[in-house]
């Protein structure tokens, strides 16, 4: 072994264990007892047992205050904190407390395709009958047609209405005490314990953040979670439909809404169907079953004949290609897909099976409006299918009462229409005894808290989509 001091080999690590310099023999002094290697047997003398990690051994008496336990200094997270919905939604500042919508043509109704029928423009033409127009009545007229006459050319308006958002408040605080720091930075500590805390708590408000994004929709029926509207609108209720609800009710999947054949009184709670201040989703209650109404804030969603235990269906490429023709015929533009890791793997093996191959494309996401230089190495590659990047998420909901093979939901969003508005984005605070303000806490150490303020948006239900009540087999 050289003089530098260097442990290279088993034999340096030896000589410099048991004070033997210079390669001066290989005889390990025993006048004190038999000194036995690692993992021997009680009967060898002291060793260090790897199963209890003491010191163990006939001459090891009292040895065991002078080892103690080295536990490395990083802490390493076992938890899968991904976050994927939240990083993927569009974000934009928060600008105003609401915003118009257009709920119905002047004539021609609200779906997709322009309404035609055979209902008369009467001077008294209300909004049911101008969904329906006779074909004569949309627009052609004759030579110096007298205003308001009887033929049909009589003054039309447009249906609006409004929509709200309040910013929601999501914070998370902790503390440590004074003590507490200090030890952690002597002895077998982890050193700074603030900046460790501090980069757990960050991911812990990510990954809650991403929850409430992602929250199934029956936890809006819940009614011990009476607070659950202080969260993030989920985009499982923004995704929704007054049909969805309906068969979702029917089919007793919700805790305080479900139907119990009893009477026209069992209803939703309010939580489950209104959406940014309007209540346009809520089912019509009967005797024995849900009816979902035709609203202009139906997203489309395919959940399948309904949400029976039986109804599951395979997860087929017709399926999701449906959904995606569905959305483009009312004028969506899917950008993005979000789904769990199951349903990705699925639609891959679909795809094997077909000697065709899902694609990959390169994403950027955006951080309140700033986004990567098209030419450098900002984005990530992922999945896509009919070039929709396909974005895996761990707390993606399985909907449905399959008794197995349940896949995860697919969302396909149109993120010029749906986004997160910020009024604050992350921002983190600490105060306390080591800042010199001990009273601004009120304890002998320091407090730290995270806060976000924002909330989701929607301003076009119809382009965004779901796809729910599936099964792998």
């Amino acid at each position: 072994m050289s003089n530098t001091g260097y442990i290279r080999t088993m034999r340096d690590l030896e000589n410099a264990t048991y004070g033997i310099r210079g390669g001066a023999g290989n005889q390990l002094l025993k006048a004190g007892g038999i000194v036995g290697g690692f993992g021997g047997t009680t009967a060898e003398g002291i060793r260090h047992d790897t199963a209890t990690l003491d010191m163990q051994g006939t001459a090891a008496a009292g040895l065991g205050d002078l080892y103690g336990l080295v536990y490395g200094q990083k802490v390493w997270s076992m938890l899968n904190r991904e976050v994927n919905a939240f990083a993927m939604v569009a974000k934009r500042p928060y600008t105003s407390s609401g915003w118009r919508i257009l709920k119905s043509r002047p004539l021609g109704g609200s779906g997709a395709a322009f309404g035609i029928g055979t209902t008369a423009v009467a001077a008294n033409i209300n909004s049911a009958d101008s969904a329906t127009p006779r074909a004569d009545q949309i627009g052609g007229v004759e030579e110096n047609a007298k205003l308001g006459d009887s033929n049909g050319f009589r003054p039309l308006a447009p249906e609006y209405t409004k929509l709200f958002v309040s910013p929601k408040i999501i914070a998370h605080m902790f503390e440590f005490s004074e003590l507490g720091m200090e030890m952690a930075a002597i002895d077998d500590g982890v050193g700074d314990i603030r900046a460790i805390v501090r980069e757990d708590m960050a991911k812990h408000h990510a990954e809650v953040q991403n929850k409430m994004l992602l929250m199934p929709l029956e936890r809006y029926d819940d009614g011990t979670a009476s607070d659950i509207d202080r969260n993030y609108t989920s985009l499982m209720k923004v995704v929704s439909s007054s049909d969805e609800l309906a068969a979702m009710g029917t089919n007793n999947m919700f805790t305080t809404g479900a139907n119990d054949n009893s009477s026209a009184a069992t209803e939703l709670i309010e939580a489950t169907y209104r959406v940014f201040g309007n209540s346009d989703r809520k089912p019509t209650a009967a005797n024995t079953s849900y009816t979902g109404n035709d609203t202009f804030m139906d997203a489309v969603v395919n959940f399948g004949d309904g949400y029976a235990d039986t109804q599951g269906r395979p997860l087929t490429l017709t399926l999701l290609n449906t959904l995606i023709r569905d959305l483009r015929l009312n004028g969506g533009n899917p950008k993005v897909m979000l789904t769990g890791y199951d349903t990705i793997q699925h639609i891959s093996d679909l795809l094997q099976s077909q000697e065709r191959f899902m694609d990959a494309t390169e994403i950027v996401p955006t951080h309140n409006g700033v986004k990567g230089v098209k030419g450098t190495e900002v984005g990530f590659r992922v999945a896509s299918y009919y070039g929709i990047p396909l974005i895996p998420c761990k707390d993606m909901p399985q909907t449905g009462q399959s008794a197995a093979n349940k896949l995860s939901d697919i969302l396909v969003l149109d993120t010029d229409h749906l986004w997160l508005s910020m009024m604050k984005p992350t921002q983190y605070f600490e105060d306390g005894i080591t800042s010199g303000n001990p009273f601004g806490v009120g304890t002998l150490g320091n407090q730290g808290m995270y806060r976000t303020m924002g909330e989701v948006c929607c301003s076009f239900f119809r382009g965004q989509g779901k796809l729910t009540n599936l099964t792998s087999a």
